[in-house]
């Protein structure tokens, strides 16, 4: 007879052979649970005053996670959005637990139950063509790091990155051909090839031979020759807006992220007219959902599809043959 394993022995086994050998979870999603369990654990520990090691399955119901998911949008100051994201990460063991341990199976069922807050639906934000130009000009090229500086946020612009995936680009994924493309990995271990302007590969070309480094060495590394951190590339990013701003005013206004030059890079495609499902190719999207948001941002879409349709009031136009063939036809 087996002996029932305990909360804390199937949490290491959903990380270490669920998350990382069955699913083959990338770094951030490993990273993201992470840092949900380790909330999880210290709240429930105060709550029952034991060491989480010491936690058993009885601590884990509806109950506290219920007060856990208070905790996180009272105290924490989590967003909706976040808020959700840690119950994902919940449920993703939840159904570890029911899978690897019939004996929870009630509990898991319960705890699943748990509904999904939903969020307030806002408008991307983006820059302007204008705004972004004056970003990527900010970088001092006199200098090699600001000559690292303007080839990554080009390269930000121009693929539409997330700052994981900008940040780990190593020198073998730009590929120099008769088109010049950057292969990124990104989420879900998928990858997706996205085409440089003719541009953007001078620039890399140019900064990859100053660099130098073998083919698996980071096309931007920080100063010690390593891979940027997520904080690495917002500090080169905020250093550039302050630079931006003394010469484009609207920036002072705006608050500038890495998720904020993707969406830029995708609605300025859309307003470009590529088509939303090569958009969503572009940026790795899943589903084509997520690119609609892009369509309800966009106001001059919107602008040019109000301008054919007429305002009340107006009388309707009649069909004029204005073809001199159509024109002879009508006449006989």
């Amino acid at each position: 007879m087996t002996t029932p394993a305990s909360f804390a022995g199937l949490l290491q086994t959903f990380f270490t052979e669920y998350l990382l050998s069955y699913k083959r979870a990338s770094p951030q999603t490993v990273a993201a649970y992470r840092d949900t369990f380790r909330l999880l654990l210290q709240f429930l520990g105060r709550r029952s005053g034991r060491q989480p090691a010491q936690l058993s399955f009885e601590d884990l119901n509806v109950a506290s996670i219920l007060a856990f998911l208070d905790y996180l949008e009272v105290e924490r100051k989590n967003s909706t959005r976040s808020r959700n994201a840690r119950l994902a990460a919940l449920r993703s063991f939840l159904r570890f637990l029911a899978f690897r341990n019939p004996e929870q199976v009630a509990l898991a069922a319960q705890l699943l139950a748990i509904p999904i807050k939903r969020a307030d639906s806002r408008l991307v934000g983006h820059l302007t063509r204008e705004e972004i130009d004056a970003l990527i000009a900010a970088p001092d090229r006199a200098s090699r790091r600001g000559r690292r500086d303007h080839a990554l946020l080009v390269t930000m612009y121009n693929t539409g990155a997330r700052v994981s995936e900008i940040a780990a680009i190593r020198r073998s994924q730009i590929v120099f051909d008769r088109t010049t493309s950057l292969v990124l990995h990104g989420k879900g271990r998928k990858e997706r090839s996205v085409p440089l302007w003719a541009k953007t590969a001078r620039i890399l070309e140019v900064w990859l031979k100053e660099v130098g480094g073998s083919p698996d060495e980071f096309a931007f590394p920080n100063a010690r020759g390593r891979r940027l951190t997520r904080d690495g590339v917002c500090y080169i990013l905020e250093r550039a807006v302050e630079v931006a701003a003394k010469i484009c005013f609207s920036l002072r206004t705006k608050h500038v992220t890495p998720h904020i030059i993707r969406h830029t890079t995708a609605m300025h495609l859309l307003q470009a007219g590529v088509d939303c499902s090569v958009i969503a190719l572009w940026l790795g999207h899943e589903s084509l959902e997520t690119t609609h948001i892009y369509l309800e941002a966009d106001l001059a879409t919107k602008q040019t599809a109000l301008g054919k349709l007429a305002p009340p009031g107006t009388p309707l136009r009649q069909f004029k043959a204005n073809d001199a063939l159509l024109t002879f036809l009508s006449g006989l």
